[in-house]
């Protein structure tokens, strides 16, 4: 079952292309599931029955697993046994006529533009970190991208003079986001004063990647969310703060100051405007709240 299944992510990795996490995540969801199925003496794929993805489905419910979970797992379930029936390796899709679970609409999270502010003016300039994360979080909220984005971004992926970025999505899918004039200057100053100093402390003394830790190495997922969470609580800000919500937060300002939803979408990388309309849904909250807070009748 392992050899279907190594087979299947590396179809996904070269024919679709996605990423060495998302790839992670297929692999983690099928394993688990082939260790339920030895629970039910299930040893083969063309041993699995459409009751046997029933009671996989009743079991992470009885384990506590949430609507979204459970969701991710069975979507997982759902595109590799299609990949097995397109390979003829199976004759039937035990998953075709299962829904998966109605999930509950979760709005996302995202900082004020007052909280915004605080965390992209608490590091000190001055000192060489501080110019270096005050580049990297103008950056990040200027241009809304993800953080496996930023880390990966070259220094010759980015044109200051003009304020455009270009970076790589999910699937290496490419796309050109402005860079803004306020954070212009900042990667400027940290490019020709602080960068190069980095380097210098490598043992490879070599890196094309723009934003680099204190040792002139590239940023990792883990560096980059430790500083930003440090920095958020410098600022004072209770509300947990990752990359992710600095994206919501970029989406959110944007739409809430009458940004055109087709650029916002473009501008955030999403495949479906679907995605994209969910701050718009995030802004009509907004404004309920505020109207039955304000309005002497609300």
């Amino acid at each position: 079952m392992k050899e279907k299944i190594d087979d299947f992510i590396n179809y996904l990795g070269v024919e679709r292309g996605l990423s060495e996490n998302t790839l992670a995540a297929y692999m983690d969801d099928l394993v688990q599931y082939v260790e339920f199925l030895k629970t039910m003496q299930v040893n083969s794929w063309d041993e699995v029955m459409r009751g046997q993805i029933i009671s996989y489905i009743v079991y992470m419910r009885d384990m506590g697993l949430k609507a979204t979970s459970i969701s991710r797992k069975i979507a997982a379930l759902k595109t590799f046994f299609r990949f097995l029936v397109q390979e003829g390796i199976l004759k039937i899709d035990p998953t075709i006529d299962i829904d998966l679970p109605k999930q509950e609409d979760r709005l996302p999270k995202f900082l004020t533009i007052s909280e915004v502010d605080r965390l992209l003016n608490t590091p000190d300039i001055d000192k060489p970190l501080g110019l270096r994360d005050k580049a990297m979080f103008e950056f990040l909220y200027a241009t809304g991208v993800r953080v496996s984005e930023i880390i990966a971004v070259k220094v010759g992926d980015i044109n200051l003079e003009i304020g455009f970025a270009k970076v790589f999505g999910k699937g290496g899918k490419e796309r050109i986001v402005p860079i803004g004039k306020v954070a212009t200057p900042y990667i400027q100053q940290y490019i020709e004063n602080v960068r190069g100093n980095m380097i210098k402390k490598s043992k490879k003394q070599s890196t094309d990647i723009l934003f680099l830790n204190w040792h002139g190495e590239p940023l990792t997922r883990q560096g980059f969310w430790k500083i930003i969470k440090w920095r958020a609580r410098c600022a004072g800000i209770v509300k947990t703060v990752s990359p992710h919500i600095i994206r919501h937060s970029f989406a959110t300002h944007l739409i809430e100051n009458s940004a055109d939803l087709r650029s916002v979408q473009e501008m955030l990388g999403h495949a479906n405007i679907v995605t994209t309309q969910v701050y718009t849904h995030l802004n009509h909250e907004r404004l309920k709240t505020e109207h039955a807070q304000f309005h002497p009748r609300g």
